[in-house]
């Protein structure tokens, strides 16, 4: 290549590792509390959270390596945020942790099953997307309800983050969350306790059990809600930028990255959403071929920064009850909000979307089974209902 290219592609490439960098801060930075949230809530310890969350960087990002190399497409992989934001409104399961662990590898062995058996992906296909969605927005609502209780007991300490996120989200809404997290952050250092005690960097291994309120409660509705708001987006995404995913590779690789996972407290890897724009779009350079370098960076970003994760665990443990939290709330918002429009939109009738938010918004368990589960199977019962009622019209 003569010389008066080479700029030309050194400010590419340096425009591909930017935008890759930017992914992973973004990804990492915005959504990292929700995962230990949802870790916490389903029985995790300090350390074991901690170690799924490391678990989760390093798999998410081999996995993004293996694929944009082999494609040369810029597919991004990411823990499942919406998966993270379930198990945070679920709660303990039916044997404790190590049934969650056993929910999370039959997550991973139904994604495989998703790559390899077209008639499960079509009947994944088949649950109406406004029902999905639906399902989502309703998890969603308790941790977004959090800056509200959370302002509201605390208005001096939790002013700086909403402010910060308000402020960011008018003039620059990619850092809205990463920095009002980061707010969090630095006010939890200062103004929380030691009440966790040490957090050592490192693998904590769990050995998985099997309970039917586990797999039926958690392992289904985290499988569907990770498929829906996730990797369909996730195609979607790349799709719009003149790709074509590696749709049942990226399964495989997503499936397989999660089942080995589990055993360390990672809940579940699939393509990432809405950072997926980040390393797919022409800020990642202007020749489409190329941007498959923003994946690479990316992946080897989250690989790097896998080892802050007993830091930042320890960090969220001892901050105030609360402040954490919030900050997660705000990052969930455009989530929720995206959630509630494809759920109210939909050529559907509004009913069976409202029938299915309601539930899953509710918090019920019946026979150890959590609301998510039975969300969807209300919502289901009312579309059919209500489509057979239609055509009898």
């Amino acid at each position: 290549m003569s010389d008066r290219y080479a700029p030309d592609v050194q400010e590419e490439r340096r425009a591909a590792i930017v935008a890759g960098l930017v992914t992973a801060a973004v990804g990492f930075t915005s959504s990292f509390a929700v995962v230990l949230a949802g870790l916490d809530a389903v029985g995790a310890s300090a350390s074991q959270a901690a170690s799924g969350l490391l678990i989760l960087c390093v798999t998410q990002g081999l996995g993004t390596i293996l694929l944009a190399l082999r494609y040369r497409v810029p597919v991004t992989l990411a823990w499942s945020t919406p998966g993270a934001a379930l198990l945070a409104t679920t709660g303990m399961v039916d044997g404790g942790w190590p049934a969650a662990v056993g929910a999370f590898l039959v997550v991973g062995l139904l994604v495989v099953a998703t790559a390899a058996i077209k008639q499960l992906a079509d009947l994944v296909r088949a649950i109406p997307t406004s029902i999905a969605q639906a399902m989502l927005a309703g998890v969603l609502v308790p941790l977004c309800l959090a800056p509200v209780t959370a302002t509201a007991e605390r208005p001096l300490l939790l002013a700086p983050v909403v402010l910060t996120w308000l402020l960011l989200a008018a003039l620059a809404p990619r850092w809205a969350s990463p920095a009002a997290l980061v707010v969090a952050l630095t006010l939890a250092v200062l103004a929380g306790d030691d009440r966790s005690g040490a957090v050592w960097p490192g693998l904590a291994w769990t050995m998985p059990t099997f309970s039917i309120g586990a797999v039926v409660g958690l392992a289904v509705p985290l499988y569907l809600v990770t498929m829906a708001a996730q990797n369909v987006p996730g195609a979607a995404v790349l799709t719009s930028f003149g790709y074509r995913p590696p749709w049942r590779a990226a399964m495989l690789v997503t499936g397989v990255g999660t089942i080995g996972g589990a055993p360390a407290g990672g809940h579940a890897i699939n393509l990432a959403a809405i950072s997926a724009a980040l390393s797919a779009s022409p800020e990642a350079g202007p020749d489409p071929s190329k941007r498959w370098v923003a994946a690479v960076t990316t992946g080897t970003t989250y690989v790097v920064i896998a080892p802050l994760a007993a830091l930042l665990t320890a960090v969220v443990v001892a901050a105030p009850p609360g402040l954490v939290a919030a900050a997660a709330g705000l990052a969930l918002l455009t989530t929720l909000a995206g959630s509630l429009r494809a759920a109210l939109t939909a050529a559907d009738r509004a009913e069976p979307a409202i029938v299915t938010f309601l539930v899953a918004a509710s918090g019920i368990s019946v026979w150890g089974i959590g609301a998510a589960f039975w969300a969807l199977v209300a919502g289901v019962i009312a579309h059919l209902v209500l489509r057979r009622t239609v055509r009898a019209r």
